[in-house]
C-alpha cells in the first residue's frame, strides 16, 4: 500500500488503520515545514516513511507493484494558494500527473483512492451540495484541486485504472495541525481552548458538517474495497450541520470550559469564504453502505482528550 502525504493529519491516519490490519504500508512525504506533516505522527507503526517530493522525485520505486494507492499530497492552504497559486497548482496538480504517470508504468491495475475537496464547488447555490453541484472555485486552491481530481478521472476512463476521488469536508480529530489556521479554523480552536485562552469565530452563522478523522479513514477503506465505485466522484461529508457558533460551543462543553469571540471576518477571509455549506453524500452512503459512526460532540471530545497531553509537541 502506498499513502501519499503519509506523514499528515488524514495520511498518517489512513497508515495508521492500515498497519492495524497487517498492510504493508509506505508512506511518501515531503515533509514540508509548516504544513503539519510529523514523523512523529507514525511512531510507533510498522510503517516506511520516504521523505519525498512528488514533483522531483523519482517515483518508479515508489509505485512498483502497489495494490492501492490513497492519495493525500495536497497543498490545503486557502490563504497560501492565494499567495502563491503557482506553488498550489505544482503541488495540487503537475505533481499528480508526476504520479499518474509512474503507476501507469509500475503499477497499472493498482486501485487509486485521491483526496479531493468541497471548496472547488464554491458558495453553494443550494443546500445540501451534491455532485452535480456547479464547480466554481472561489480560490486558487480549488482551481487547482479540481484540475489534479480531474486528471485522476480521466486516468480512469481512458486508461481503465479504477479511481475513486472523495470530496471531503471539514475533517477534524487526532493529529490535525493545531499551530495556527492555515489549514483549519477549528485547529486554532482546539490549541486555544486547551491553552485556556479565548479563540475567534469568524461571521458564526455559516454552517458546516465536520467529519471526524476514523469516519474519513473507514471512508477511504470502503472506496478502494468496492469495485463499484471505481470512476466515481463522491461527495464525503460528516455529522448533522452545525453553525460556527454552535460549534465553538460545542467545543468549549467537549473542553469542560472555554470562551470565544465572535468577530468579522478579515478582509483577506472574507473574500474566498464560501458561507454555509453542508454535503449531499447519499451516493456514497449507497454505494457502500458507510456512515459516520461518531457524532460531533463524541468528537470533539476524543480529539481534545488526544491532544491534551501532547499539546506542545503540535505547537
Amino acid at each position: 500500500m502506498l499513502v501519499t502525504g503519509g506523514a499528515g493529519f488524514l495520511g498518517s491516519g489512513l497508515c495508521h488503520a492500515l498497519a492495524e490490519r497487517g498492510a504493508r504500508v509506505t508512506a511518501i512525504d515531503a515533509m514540508v515545514p509548516g504544513t503539519g506533516a510529523s514523523a512523529a505522527n507514525l511512531a510507533g507503526l510498522p510503517v516506511e516513511l520516504v521523505e519525498a517530493d512528488l514533483r522531483t522525485a523519482d517515483l518508479a520505486p515508489l509505485c512498483r507493484d502497489v495494490e492501492a494507492v490513497f492519495n493525500l499530497a495536497a497543498q490545503t492552504s486557502h490563504m497560501d494558494s492565494m499567495a502563491d497559486p503557482a506553488n498550489d497548482l505544482s503541488v495540487n496538480a503537475l505533481a499528480q500527473l508526476r504520479l499518474i504517470a509512474a503507476l501507469r508504468a509500475e503499477a497499472p491495475a493498482a486501485v487509486v483512492v485521491h483526496a479531493s475537496t468541497r471548496q472547488f464547488y464554491g458558495r453553494a447555490q443550494y443546500l445540501p451540495v451534491d455532485e452535480r453541484h456547479p464547480v466554481v472555485p472561489p480560490d486558487a486552491n480549488g482551481v487547482a484541486k479540481f484540475a489534479g481530481e480531474q486528471y485522476w478521472l480521466l486516468e480512469h476512463r481512458v486508461h481503465r485504472r479504477p479511481v475513486v476521488s472523495l470530496r471531503l469536508t471539514n475533517c477534524y480529530g487526532p493529529r490535525m495541525r493545531i499551530r495556527d489556521h492555515r489549514q483549519t479554523f477549528l485547529g486554532i480552536w482546539v490549541r486555544r481552548v486547551l491553552e485556556g485562552e479565548p479563540f475567534e469565530v469568524w461571521g458564526g452563522e455559516q454552517l458546516r458538517d465536520l467529519a471526524y478523522l476514523d469516519d474519513v479513514v473507514s471512508g477511504f477503506l470502503l472506496a478502494a474495497e468496492t469495485p463499484g465505485c471505481a470512476g466515481g466522484t463522491y461527495n464525503l461529508g460528516g455529522a448533522s450541520p452545525v453553525s460556527l457558533r454552535q460549534l465553538a460551543e460545542a467545543v468549549v462543553a467537549a473542553n469542560g470550559g472555554g470562551t470565544y469571540a465572535v468577530r468579522e471576518f478579515p478582509a483577506d477571509r472574507k473574500a474566498i469564504d464560501i458561507g454555509s455549506f453542508h454535503a449531499d453524500d447519499r451516493a456514497f452512503r449507497e454505494a457502500t453502505g458507510w456512515a459516520p459512526r461518531h457524532g460531533l460532540a463524541e468528537g470533539l471530545r476524543m480529539t481534545l482528550d488526544w491532544f491534551r497531553p501532547r499539546l506542545a509537541s503540535y505547537l
